[in-house]
């Protein structure tokens, strides 16, 4: 097996044993992103030679005993939208194109401390805002699975990455599902957390009430190993919970005989792929055989949950967006006269469409006398979809989704269909109203050789268990050894 094809947990056993070394896991690495990045475009800024020197350093470190970190010298990919210091973060938009972040993320300060290895930064819809990739200012990123298609977005980049292998994992965010759904398309593992478990510091926000980095990984022992590493509170980022730190990969190997699986029947109605949800019935009959309780219900409050967070998520995305404005950051037109000028053709050079969508939808919601009947209902809608969602907590251990209606789309198809794009998020985005954690695995592929994701929904800070249901799955299922991209054309 190639390098690049080992999971994290599987290097981490290589490095120990002497089989391999940090060198050799980045070269290989560094190779794999030169042979295939011009197929994918994952990247929007590549560090290969800054990993190669890292490597060397790294490997000093462990030998002198100086860093005793198991994940010393595994490198990763970061989506662009976090801060890193002396690196470009773009938000894959003019309006950043030229930013060096002078501080790094929570986030990205916890992985330095592992001694992992930053191999670039990956390409997403500009500013997050998109389901597809298309909407980066910069490139196209392609599915691995087969070229014509989209890898999902905005976490895009990551996940295309992570199935191209030209990383072995990557961190993604999540506002509407922008983990969850490009994993499903790419056929790896994305894990969405709790609202509040991992710090948002340092990442360029989105809609801030909704917006949760998580991992993007290779299988379900991974994405444990690095929610371990991320999670954890931080008193710069008020929305930071402080929860007991846990071990989530303790939680994998426990027997999920009698786990009690809520299946909410609004999620497989009108708009599901046939082929989708077979695949899905046929995971159901799986967790059947493994000994757990599987009931369909009711969860009908989830059919306003995309109005209501189109509706949250661009009012938020206006506010948060009005910094970038050509004077206090971001790009600056050279067309100006007067001050007004600087404002108006910095924002409309600086975005792309899809912002500027957004935004304008946003600013409306808000506005004098459309506040209470859009903003206000959708807040009051959101507390009815948390309720909701505690109503079945109460009865379920863990609600099993499609990820998505569909299989990843042809470019091209959805991005001028503003409509039909944001419907590929139905089934993700009650979980960020809710800041739920979620999980998408791969449950097979459909007749064209396209992977479907399987979605698990935990209630708050539960984590482990459908972190442990999800594994339970992978291990009966072995999909990861069974399928792998093709690149197609």
């Amino acid at each position: 097996m190639k390098i690049t094809e080992l999971t994290v947990h599987e290097l981490q056993d290589k490095l120990a044993s002497g089989e391999l070394t940090v060198t050799q896991i980045t070269k290989a690495y560094t190779d794999r992103i030169q042979e295939k990045e011009g197929q994918v475009e994952a990247f929007v800024t590549t560090l290969t030679d800054e990993a190669t020197e890292e490597a060397k350093k790294m490997e000093e470190k462990i030998a002198s005993g100086e860093i005793k970190s198991s994940l010393a010298g595994i490198p990763i990919g970061i989506k662009d939208n976090m801060c890193t210091k002396g690196v470009r973060t773009t938000c894959s938009s003019r309006m950043l194109e030229n930013f060096v972040a002078p501080y790094d993320a929570t986030v990205i300060e916890k992985i330095n401390e592992q001694g992992m290895i930053n191999l670039g930064k990956l390409n997403m819809d500009e500013f997050a805002m998109g389901a597809s990739t298309e909407y980066s200012y910069f490139k196209k990123t392609k599915n691995p699975w087969n070229l014509n298609t989209v890898p999902g977005g905005s976490s895009g980049g990551s996940a295309a990455a992570v199935a191209a292998q030209m990383v072995p994992w990557a961190l993604g965010s999540d506002t509407g599902g922008s983990i969850r759904q490009p994993a499903a398309f790419c056929g790896v593992v994305g894990l969405k957390p709790t609202y509040g478990l991992v710090s948002r510091y340092g990442l360029v926000a989105f809609a801030s009430s909704l917006d949760q980095i998580g991992p993007i990984t290779k299988d379900v022992r991974d994405a444990a190993i690095l929610l371990n590493v991320i999670a954890g509170h931080d008193e710069k980022d008020s929305t930071s919970q402080n929860i007991e730190k846990k071990d989530y990969t303790k939680a994998l190997e426990k027997d999920i005989k009698g786990i009690k699986i809520g299946v909410p029947k609004e999620y497989f109605g009108e708009g599901i792929n046939p082929e989708v949800k077979e695949k899905l019935m046929q995971a159901i009959e799986e967790y059947k055989k493994m000994g757990a309780e599987v009931e369909e219900f009711s969860l009908d409050i989830a059919k306003y949950a995309l109005a209501t967070y189109y509706i949250v998520a661009c009012a938020e995305a206006s506010s948060n967006l009005g910094r970038f404005d050509g004077i206090r950051y971001g790009y600056r037109t050279k067309n100006f006269t007067n001050l007004k000028d600087i404002y108006k053709n910095s924002r409309s050079e600086g975005f792309g469409p899809e912002v500027k969508r957004r935004i304008i939808l946003g600013t409306y919601v808000l506005s004098s006398g459309y506040y209470d009947a859009y903003y206000k209902k959708a807040q009051l809608v959101r507390t009815l979809v948390m309720k909701e969602f505690e109503k079945a907590f109460a009865k379920y251990d863990v609600l099993l989704t499609p990820t998505s209606p569909t299989v990843a789309f042809e470019i091209g198809t959805r991005s001028n269909n503003p409509l039909e794009m944001y419907l590929a998020d139905i089934c993700t985005v009650s979980v960020n109203i809710a800041g739920l954690p979620g999980i998408s695995i791969p449950c097979g592929v459909d007749s064209k050789g396209m992977p479907v994701g399987m979605q698990l929904i935990g209630n708050r800070f539960q984590e482990e268990k459908i972190l442990n249901a999800a594994y339970a799955y992978e291990q009966k299922t072995n999909f990861r050894k069974t399928y792998q991209p093709e690149f197609k054309k």
